[in-house]
């Protein structure tokens, strides 16, 4: 049986962290620029101004590249693990798509400076491509970084750009965030899902399977507290979660009410995953 906690945060060490060098990740051909052609807008006057533009936006990693111009193979662009940052408006820094998820405390001076303290990491081993992402991203983020936006038309979604004092550059491109699409903010709830989906009854698909869900409790420290509550089939899916048969999941959950008429198939909630807690393999 395979298992590994993720709920349980450590600080990175800083000398681990400025350990990494970059050049050393850089490879493959020189672009054009390195904002791939994109012009700069002028940033926002003050640290308020910054504040609304990047809580309203989930980020994800679109390009980086070293002071040359040359990309950064450590921080590729996949798309099946997208690196994703997320400003919380309780002054979190959320990071996710390497090997581990990575949290600190961020703030944003009026000239744009985004500074990350006390950067935390869960404690899961991954394969070392994807360790790598999580220590190159670690290194950049030990320093401040300059902010600008990227010139976009109204039809285009908002492109955010993070500039190191050595001129690495990496641009993000802005998703709302469920709490910018269904009017937030949400409940936070933990929830387990069996390893297997369950047979359940759905007016508009035969033979449905349906997740097999109950709530869960932890306490400030992360420990599991109380009695787990009842299992039962989830009609509907979590968005942003993606089942694996035989796997077992302990999720954090942000729990939404649908805004308006609610469709006869869908239901009267929006719940969307927050985190990954616990995971576990369970023999077939």
């Amino acid at each position: 049986m395979n298992r590994s906690l993720t709920g349980r945060w450590r600080l990175i060490p800083a000398a681990g962290l400025l350990a990494v060098s970059l050049l050393a990740c850089a490879a493959g051909p020189k672009p054009s620029s390195p904002a791939s052609g994109a012009a700069m807008t002028s940033p926002p006057a003050t640290s308020a101004d910054w504040m609304p533009l990047l809580q309203a936006q989930r980020w994800r990693l679109e390009s980086a590249t070293d002071a040359t111009g040359r990309p950064i193979a450590a921080l590729a662009p996949r798309a099946d693990r997208p690196l994703l940052l997320s400003f919380e408006p309780e002054g979190r820094l959320g990071v996710r798509g390497g090997c581990n998820q990575m949290s600190g405390a961020y703030t944003v001076s009026d000239g744009g400076a985004l500074a990350v303290s006390q950067l935390m990491s869960t404690r899961m081993a991954c394969a070392p491509a994807l360790m790598q992402v999580d220590a190159t991203l670690s290194s950049l983020l030990a320093q401040p970084v300059q902010l600008a936006l990227v010139a976009a038309s109204a039809a285009e979604a908002p492109k955010l750009r993070l500039t190191t004092a050595n001129q690495t550059a990496l641009v993000f491109v802005g998703q709302p965030t469920s709490e910018t699409r269904y009017g937030g903010p949400a409940t936070l709830v933990f929830m387990e899902v069996a390893a297997r989906q369950v047979a359940c009854s759905h007016p508009l698909i035969p033979n449905a399977r349906c997740l097999q869900v109950r709530e869960r409790s932890y306490d400030a420290q992360g420990r599991s507290t109380g009695t787990p509550g009842p299992w039962q089939p989830l009609y509907g899916e979590i968005e942003g979660y993606t089942h694996t048969e035989g796997v077992r999941n302990v999720l954090r959950v942000k729990r939404f009410q649908r805004a308006g008429p609610v469709p006869a198939d869908a239901s009267a909630t929006v719940l969307v995953l927050d985190l990954v807690v616990e995971t576990e393999a369970t023999p077939s």
